[in-house]
């Protein structure tokens, strides 16, 4: 296997979005002709007692997760399982398909570990989405469908758009993510508010039985974000993914004035968010953490805080495929260490 970082400096010359079709290219392909590169790639799925899990009805061998973004379409969860991930959420889908904002829309800081994006929901659409994963699930690692409106849709029917795509993929996952927080659909944050959320969860909660979480943005105030996460789980969320990406732009030397930020300089922002939500929310409904999470420390942080999982997203970009294959080996060791025999001991550590 070639060293991610004698790579990297060729991959950096590609466009971002450009490195990534090539990135999901070869894992598709990977998957249809099993060749022997899938062999050593599933040597990197990292499972002990000790990480093993069960939540939303579901037994998790790990609690590293693929955060929604790169796996837009429901092309690549075989690979993203033997690249170590012990979950996929796919998505962001919307009802129809977009082709998403002008390019470019996706941009590396380098010098920050983060990437800045704009990309706009651009997704296959509900319709080929669901077949994909009418062919493959269930799946022996869970799958999260992440939902979200079309950007033409107005403020006024979002509801609709959601409500269709929680009937289009009704029993094709795991669980459902609410998204109401990508900076890159206009107006869409502006839906992070009590009347929306208690109608949504309302109508959502008739139409399955699947479990149903709220994905919250970083940028709110701390009191803000447990108030409306605190509502959002006595209007019947199962759960809490704080967070999604950040417009703090002064986080980065040079950046662009669209998108979201994602990768390192999120670690702190969001991991703030989560504590407050986490002291509030913690045994009270299931947490996981995104943003920022690049290391065994970092994502052991965030489980003594109260994640019962934490997702990665850009970390990859930076450190590489063997990134959650490190991460769940150093997981195992820390958590011994600790004197636990299992994860769920250490889960909300913090709060106890």
């Amino acid at each position: 296997m070639i060293n991610y970082e004698s790579i990297k400096p060729w991959l950096f010359k590609l466009q971002p979005e450009n490195a990534h079709h090539l990135a999901e290219t070869a894992i598709r392909t990977a998957n249809i002709c099993q060749i022997p590169f899938n062999s050593f790639l599933e040597s990197h799925f990292i499972t002990d007692d000790v990480l093993k899990q069960e939540l939303f009805g579901r037994e998790f061998l790990n609690p590293v997760g693929l955060g929604a973004g790169f796996d837009k379409n429901a092309t690549m969860i075989r690979g993203m399982q033997i690249l170590g991930f012990g979950f996929t959420e796919i998505g962001t889908v919307t009802p129809k398909p977009q082709a998403g904002n002008p390019k470019p829309r996706m941009w590396r800081h380098v010098e920050e570990k983060s990437v800045q994006n704009a990309m706009g929901f651009n997704n296959d659409g509900a319709l080929k989405v669901q077949g994909r994963l009418k062919k493959i699930f269930p799946y022996t690692t869970p799958i999260g469908v992440n939902i979200g409106k079309n950007k033409l849709t107005p403020d006024s029917e979002a509801i609709n758009d959601y409500t269709h795509l929680i009937k289009a993929f009704n029993g094709l996952g795991d669980y459902f993510v609410i998204n109401i927080s990508s900076p890159n659909t206009p107006g869409l944050r502006d839906l992070q508010n009590e009347e929306f959320i208690s109608k949504l969860f309302s109508e959502a909660k008739a139409l399955t039985d699947m479990p149903i979480l709220l994905k919250i943005a970083p940028d709110m105030t701390e009191e803000d974000a447990v108030a409306l996460t605190k509502m959002a789980v006595e209007k019947g969320a199962d759960g809490i993914i704080a967070t999604n990406t950040t417009i703090d732009y002064s986080l980065v030397k040079k950046p662009h004035d669209v998108g979201g930020l994602s990768g390192a300089v999120l670690k702190e922002k969001s991991f703030k968010i989560f504590e407050a939500v986490a002291k509030e929310l913690y045994g009270k409904t299931t947490l996981i953490s995104v943003g920022g999470i690049d290391s065994a420390e970092e994502a052991y942080r965030r489980i003594k805080a109260g994640a019962s999982l934490v997702q990665i997203l850009s970390g990859i970009v930076f450190h590489g495929p063997d990134m959650v294959m490190n991460i769940n080996k150093e997981l195992i060791k820390l958590i011994k260490a600790d004197g636990y025999t299992n994860i769920t001991e250490a889960i909300g550590a913090d709060r106890k």
